[in-house]
């Protein structure tokens, strides 16, 4: 009850939301979102303030994101109306083949002895990301972006509560780690200053991405991971000199009048947003509204068959055939959905066999557990909707440079092979893992943006972003009420539930349409902006210290 109430007083009195004629920014910390308004009131675009924000954020959210991992960029161009996305996924160097986490005995090696060190470290993305980006959409000279995070390197930082919560977690852990265990071993309210992170923010800010993928930070990553305490492997500077960023194309589809564009493979984010929103659409959730135990179950329903689809069929689609356009089909959806009883949960939620799928053995999904979300809108309407990550808190615990650098390889299975035949999300040179990460811009029937958003959150991500799209779109809140709507999720046959919200007082009712319903903390950093009449309004997630800032 505790819980529920912090959350109704946040979302009632905080300054989480804001009101915008010009520009906007939305960010998982107050300092980050500030170096995104700095940019925006320099006259830059939202691709300015977008990675002004994805840099100071590795300076203040180290435990979640930054230059030492990667990320994923929606952006909408106002000039002439598309939707663009740029995949700065991180990539397993050479050294990584199939058995890359596989034990002596041939088994796959326990997730917590995986982490730290050299073997979970990917091909970092988000300078390449942030190359590509400005190359295209930004205003701003390249040295201008990274000004407020040298500022905050160097002048230091206030630890809040959440980086506060994140350090006690991880101390532990660290004593191997003694550059990590220097920089972070902090308390709430210290100041944390990391003048080597700013040099190597300066350096990149005069050099541009080469200084990042062939220069000094280059070989400084390389040796870090060559030489850490655990797990010491090979990422060579090869490996670091071949990573690109890639733009896809985005993946569209529609719910009720809305389109909805995110990205496509190595993410997950699109294909199992719109299949959970494509069964849901025959049932009118509207009238059902927020406070409809049958609305969640329902929501938990589509979930959880479209988690079995992402489960067995997604991967990175330069290397495994994915079903991509089979599994967001409106026909194959509307099969799905006839699964769904309103009265009562399935037994089993099984995958199915969406149109151009091949047989496939499903594997255990690895937890997922880092990340940020932030978006930008200028005023001429330009958007960006960007997850960045390092994978779980600190990633592998490396320092290189300064910077964090991420664990994402564990987002690889670990097992390569499943009932005799290959995992898609298996580990292979230059492959990229599997990502919930779920950036999505949301149009009118006109073509106008209405809405921004993502998360952090593993692989809830995709939870989170739903929800808050059928609590904009079907429930008609605004964007701030939306973030703070109670976090659904499930494991094995279990409906976890929010603690301490709306949701867990459902527990009895939801019990009652067969469903095993355990309440437990289901964190969330959802951030959105969405058009509100001719100005803009944002969001921020009052379980995070996020907010949302006005030009």
């Amino acid at each position: 009850m505790i819980v529920r109430l912090l959350l109704v007083l946040l979302i009632l009195f905080s300054p989480l939301a804001a009101h915008a004629e010009g520009g906007m920014v939305a960010a998982a910390d107050p300092r980050a979102a500030e170096a995104g308004r700095e940019m925006l009131r320099a006259g830059g675009s939202a691709t300015d303030a977008a990675m002004a924000m994805m840099l100071a954020l590795s300076v203040v959210e180290p435990q979640s994101s930054g230059i030492g991992g990667g990320g994923f960029l929606v952006h909408h161009d106002s000039r002439n109306g598309t939707t663009n996305t740029i995949d700065g996924r991180e990539t397993a160097p050479a050294s990584a083949g199939p058995d890359r986490f596989l034990g002596v005995d041939g088994k796959p090696m326990a997730f917590a002895s995986a982490v730290p060190g050299g073997l979970s470290v990917g091909v970092p993305g988000n300078v390449a990301l942030m190359a590509k980006a400005h190359a295209r959409w930004g205003r701003l000279p390249w040295m201008k972006l990274f000004e407020p995070a040298i500022r905050l390197a160097e002048q230091g930082f206030t630890v809040n509560p959440i980086l506060a919560g994140r350090i006690a977690s991880m101390q532990g852990r660290w004593a191997d780690f003694p550059e990590t265990r220097a920089l972070y071993a902090k308390s709430l309210g210290d100041t944390i200053r990391n003048p080597v992170l700013a040099a190597t923010l300066r350096r990149i800010a005069a050099a541009g991405p080469d200084e990042f993928y062939k220069g000094e930070t280059a070989r400084a990553i390389s040796a870090t991971v060559a030489s850490a305490p655990h797990n010491p492997t090979q990422l060579t500077l090869a490996d670091l000199q071949g990573y690109q960023a890639r733009e896809r194309p985005a993946l569209c589809g529609r719910y009720r009048k809305w389109k909805l564009c995110g990205m496509g493979p190595p993410s997950s984010g699109a294909t199992t947003v719109l299949a959970i929103l494509g069964m849901l659409e025959r049932f009118d959730l509207k009238r059902l509204g927020k406070d409809s135990p049958v609305a969640w179950h329902l929501i938990g329903e589509a979930m959880q068959l479209a988690y079995a689809d992402r489960d067995l069929y997604l991967g990175d689609s330069d290397f495994v055939p994915v079903p991509v356009r089979g599994l967001i089909d409106r026909a194959y959806l509307k099969r799905r959905s006839a699964l769904i009883s309103p009265q009562r949960t399935l037994a089993d939620h099984a995958p199915g066999t969406p149109p151009g799928a091949q047989p496939r053995s499903p594997a255990p999904a690895p937890p997922e557990k880092g990340t940020t979300h932030f978006v930008a809108v200028d005023g001429n309407g330009e958007t960006g909707s960007m997850t960045s990550t390092v994978e779980g808190p600190f990633g592998s615990q490396l320092v290189a440079r300064g910077m964090i650098l991420n664990n994402e390889l564990t987002d690889f299975s670990f097992a390569p092979d499943r009932n005799g035949a290959p995992v898609a999300n298996r580990v292979e040179p230059g492959k990229r893992p599997l990502s919930s990460m779920a950036p999505t811009i949301v149009y009118d029937t006109t073509g106008r943006v209405v809405l921004a958003l993502g998360s952090a959150g593993g692989r809830r991500i995709i939870m989170h972003v739903a929800k808050t799209l059928i609590g904009v779109l079907d429930w008609g809140l605004d964007a701030q009420a939306a973030t703070a709507l109670p976090n659904l999720y499930f494991r094995d046959h279990t409906l976890l539930v929010e603690q301490g919200t709306a949701l867990e007082a459902m527990a009895p009712a939801l019990t009652s349409l067969g469903h095993t319903v355990l309440p437990a903390m289901l964190e969330s950093k959802v951030m959105a902006i969405e058009r509100d009449a001719n100005s803009w309004r944002g969001g921020a997630d009052p379980r995070s210290e996020g907010v949302a800032l006005a030009e």
